[in-house]
């Protein structure tokens, strides 16, 4: 008994101590009733890949969704084999103890449709020709994105959140699913994101699909079971990772270093430490992503418009019912700190109880997956204060 308690131990600290979730397995659900897209078709069936932790409590009223970004899956924290190096993707924030406190909180995160890690996307195989879909999957949204959650949240018994939230385009779904659901959730936290995309990130999305696109072996869409175009995304990874990254970071990370070497070589080969750093980033994203992903998830980001179909901001947000977190960066050029203003502004222009915190710090859109002792009390105390509101008012 002592020699398992020890080897029991030993595994614990190894899969992230005592605040960690530990080992964690994704699962999937499915559901054959056809889900209307912003693009006039439908999709089905639908497949979706999720992972929970912590436990829903007797009252329900512990639940909360997160929103992966862009590159992310539903694997937010702990790990799938005791094999594993890395954790989830906000492993930090996830875990008894951490902000979202799994042994306070039901934590829910879910692959989106479009993706490539276990929920519906170009990958799948089309029920209708049985080959993957390619270019023939439909176009989709963020709306769509949060349609096809919002199913599988009941799909859980959940009637009611207690919060949504995310950074990036986790941000922009969660802001979606209080624009949509209104009635569904008690709070939102908006890390990191706009209520649109601006010109300067459309454009950026635009050249990284085009290098993909440029790839002779993308063949259309038509790649699957061949030779992937794996040189197009590893170009398409490297120009949307500079987005992510200030200009202080950049500097203070590589500045103008050689890699392996102590001249220039006066030729084409890598030479520079930010070169390097970029062509690994676009090599290992290539392993665990599929390029026509890419394509549709980069498309849903750029037509999100939170107000449209309104005449403003301010009147999309008028029938919002929860209370809000929204959190900035001000070295994030790519969500920058106006872009969360305009949306604190729209808030409060509707007396939505809304706290906004812009975080000083030099490490550019991707802060918000860094650790931050700001950010981790500001959301462990905003939950703490909605559920104990959630449970006064249920009385």
């Amino acid at each position: 008994m002592a020699i398992d308690n020890e080897i029991e131990v030993k595994e614990t600290s190894r899969l992230g101590g005592d605040q960690s979730v530990g080992l964690v397995e994704t699962q999937t659900w499915t559901f054959e009733a056809p889900l209307p897209l912003d693009c006039g078709r439908t999709l089905s069936p639908v497949t979706q890949a999720y992972e929970t932790y912590g436990a829903l409590n007797a009252a329900r009223d512990n639940a909360i969704i997160i929103f992966h970004a862009l590159s992310g899956d539903a694997h937010m924290a702990g790990y799938h084999t005791p094999e594993d190096r890395k954790p989830g993707w906000w492993d930090i924030m996830v875990g008894p103890g951490k902000p979202f406190d799994t042994d306070r909180y039901y934590l829910i995160c879910a692959n989106v449709i479009g993706g490539c890690k276990g929920s519906t996307g170009p990958a799948s195989v089309d029920p209708n020709t049985g080959k993957p879909y390619g270019l023939s999957f439909p176009v989709v949204t963020v709306g769509d994105m949060v349609r096809a959650q919002k199913r599988l949240v009941e799909h859980l018994g959940i009637e009611r959140l207690l919060a949504v939230g995310g950074g990036s385009m986790g941000g922009m779904l969660a802001l979606d699913w209080a624009v949509r659901y209104p009635d569904a959730v008690a709070s939102v936290l908006a890390i990191a994101t706009s209520a649109r995309l601006n010109a300067q990130g459309i454009a950026f999305n635009e050249v990284g699909r085009q290098a993909i696109m440029a790839d002779p072996d993308w063949r259309g869409g038509d790649y699957y079971g061949r030779t992937p175009p794996s040189a197009g995304l590893a170009i398409a990874r490297m120009v949307g990772h500079i987005t992510y990254l200030s200009d202080h970071q950049m500097r203070a990370k590589f500045g103008r270093r050689l890699q392996n070497r102590r001249a220039f070589g006066y030729d084409f080969e890598t030479e520079f430490q930010v070169e390097s750093y970029l062509k690994y980033q676009g090599d290992s994203f290539v392993r665990r992503f599929d390029a026509n992903s890419y394509l549709y998830i980069t498309k849903a980001i750029d037509y999100f418009d939170l107000a449209n179909g309104h005449h403003s901001l301010v009147m999309a947000l008028e029938r919002i019912q929860a209370e809000f977190l929204v959190v900035s960066f001000s070295s994030d050029w790519l969500f920058p700190t106006s872009a969360a203003k305009e949306i604190v502004k729209a808030l409060q222009a509707n007396g939505v109880p809304t706290t906004y915190l812009d975080i000083h710090n030099p490490y550019g859109h991707d802060a918000f997956l860094l650790p931050n002792e700001e950010l981790g009390r500001t959301v462990s105390g905003f939950l703490a204060n909605v559920h104990r509101q959630v449970r006064k008012d249920a009385l």
